[in-house]
């Protein structure tokens, strides 16, 4: 194995420590990125049981400062986001003018006049451009702050525990869905209640560098509860599991968000027009009377695993296309995200398969998610 990343990858502050640790690296995005340390299926299970640390830093941070960076999130951006209060975070999206999904997001406010977008690092550049251009006109500056940050995620049961032992922050009194500023082991940082794994955990936006100092802090601090490194293959079949959508997969621009079951975060009542309103109103009347393809759970039967564009097929017509599948450690079985046709859509629809490689295996519909944590 390579001790440096290929000339033509971005590396994260952590590069020289994942490589310290065995890690199997990739490339994501253009950034050369730990896909597993050892088992994917044991770094899964520690996170679903007790507690896993993510690398993160591929995430693109931009950030929108100024009088009207509310205004302009709220044109740029399809949620209502100058209704979200100092310290929260909203799930969202930023569409095309025709509705199609550039990238889903999530933004956080830092201050009044000051908000945190995180974009995903494939869609990080397009999005920093769809809201250099729509700022035109607003009083507010949008800024790349990539390479400000470093990101550290903890995710699982003992996150708390371990983060506890490590801040004086309030995070009994952090919400699913907010962020503070505070110290960890010493290190200043934003710390979120958000993940992408479907457990409690944290994220952690720290100067890049901070970022080591940090890493091997949470590290002796989770020993004694099990706290392993986990890379990004393990992030997918927990997110999978939880019924999270991942861009390219779940979501494109060929969809808008009612196709994809998430008209919820588009805010026609917000003040104001945004980009792709009357697309958008167009494609939520469509979904009112001519329903789209739907997004279920299927769960096999046997044990061949589904991939990104198998057909889904019903009494020899092809009623749908998975866009994601793995074998579930935690259910142990193949599981698969698809698109099927709203009359196949219902729990338990019988008839159902894949074809995989010209045979048709035998899948269960259900709806999502396929895993939900114990509160």
């Amino acid at each position: 194995m390579s001790s440096t990343a290929p000339p033509d990858k971005r590396r994260t502050a952590l590069d020289a420590l994942h490589r310290s640790l065995g890690a199997t690296m990739t490339d994501f995005a253009g950034w050369d990125m730990p896909l597993r340390y050892g088992s994917e299926r044991d770094e899964h299970n520690a996170v679903r049981t007790r507690a896993g640390l993510f690398d993160l830093s591929h995430m693109g941070e931009i950030t929108v400062t100024g009088p009207q960076a509310a205004a302009l999130l709220d044109h740029a951006l399809v949620g209502n986001i100058g209704g979200v209060t100092v310290g929260r975070a909203r799930y969202t999206m930023i569409c095309r003018a025709d509705g199609g999904i550039l990238d889903d997001l999530i933004v956080y406010r830092r201050a009044e006049t000051e908000y945190l977008v995180v974009a995903n690092a494939s869609n990080a550049q397009v999005v920093l451009d769809a809201l250099t251009e729509r700022a035109a006109g607003f009083d507010a500056e949008v800024r790349d702050d990539r390479d400000a940050y470093a990101l550290i995620a903890v995710q699982g049961p003992e996150s708390p525990g371990i983060l506890k032992s490590l801040t004086d922050a309030d995070l009994d009194g952090l919400k699913y869905y907010a962020g503070l500023p505070g110290t960890v082991a010493g290190v200043p940082a934003l710390i979120a209640r958000t993940g992408y794994t479907g457990e409690d955990g944290f994220e952690l936006f720290v100067k890049p560098e901070h970022a080591v100092e940090l890493w091997q802090a949470l590290t002796e601090a989770g020993e004694g509860v099990g706290l392993v490194p986990c890379g990004l293959s393990c992030r997918d079949t927990l997110r999978l599991e939880a019924g999270m959508p991942l861009y390219g997969h779940e979501l494109s621009t060929s969809l808008t968000p009612f196709d994809a079951g998430l008209g919820r975060v588009v805010k026609f009542e917000k003040e104001g027009d945004f980009v792709g309103r009357e697309a958008l109103r167009q494609a939520a009347a469509r979904a009112e009377t001519d329903p789209p393809r739907v997004l279920v759970g299927l769960v096999a039967e046997g044990r061949r695993v589904p991939r990104a564009g198998y057909a889904v097929v019903a009494d020899g017509q092809v009623i749908g296309e998975v866009t994601s599948g793995a074998p579930s450690p935690t259910l142990g079985k193949p599981l698969a995200m698809a698109y099927v046709d709203a009359t196949h859509a219902a729990p338990g629809t019988p008839g159902v398969g894949v074809d995989i490689r010209g045979s048709h295996e035998p899948y269960e519909v259900v709806a999502l998610p396929f895993y939900k944590r114990r509160k």
